[in-house]
């Protein structure tokens, strides 16, 4: 069994309109702060990295932000976590939330998690880091983007072990319960 600390969670600045991702936020809060996970994220205040941030440090959980100097006053950085870093670009940032973690989950979001995804994705793929990497696929908000996956496979652009090795559930508790489980 892997021994998981910390954890950089991938999520929208956005909440969505679906209820279920937000209470799905708050679940995952609960659970980290149960296990004493950090959770390390892109430190906004905004969408469902606030959501999650919040309810870690309500729930009296360790938060460790990465923000872009850019994005301080775009995404309005988290002034009250246990530490935010601000960095002066995106690949900074990724750099130092994957120093700071031990796995990777990928919640709902838009392009810049799609991007955080693939950058770290790619990674674990040339062997820059082998720290699990999952995705919490809440009412099949991710299911195009496996297909897609498995589709690259099949065109033998990708190795089918890479798909493998994702770690894919259906709510992030499921996901976080896999990752402390692998």
């Amino acid at each position: 069994m892997t021994s998981i600390k910390s954890i950089a969670v991938f999520c929208g600045s956005s909440t969505g309109h679906d209820p279920v991702l937000i209470k799905d936020s708050l679940d995952l809060a609960a659970a980290f702060c149960a296990h004493d996970i950090t959770l390390v994220y892109g430190g906004g205040n905004v969408g469902l990295m606030g959501v999650l941030a919040d309810e870690m440090l309500r729930l009296g959980g360790r938060v460790i932000g990465v923000i872009p100097e850019r994005l301080v006053e775009i995404e309005v950085a988290h002034k009250g976590l246990t530490q935010l870093h601000v960095v002066k670009g995106m690949h900074e940032r990724k750099a130092l939330m994957t120093s700071h973690s031990d796995a990777f989950m990928v919640l709902p979001g838009g392009i810049g998690t799609m991007e955080e995804f693939f950058e770290i994705y790619t990674w674990q793929q040339l062997g820059y880091h082998q720290k699990p990497i999952a995705i919490s696929n809440i009412n099949g908000f991710y299911d195009i983007l496996i297909s897609f996956l498995k589709t690259l496979a099949s065109r033998d652009f990708v190795k089918p072990s890479q798909i493998d090795r994702l770690i894919i559930a259906g709510d992030s508790v499921q996901v976080l319960n896999a990752l402390l489980n692998k």
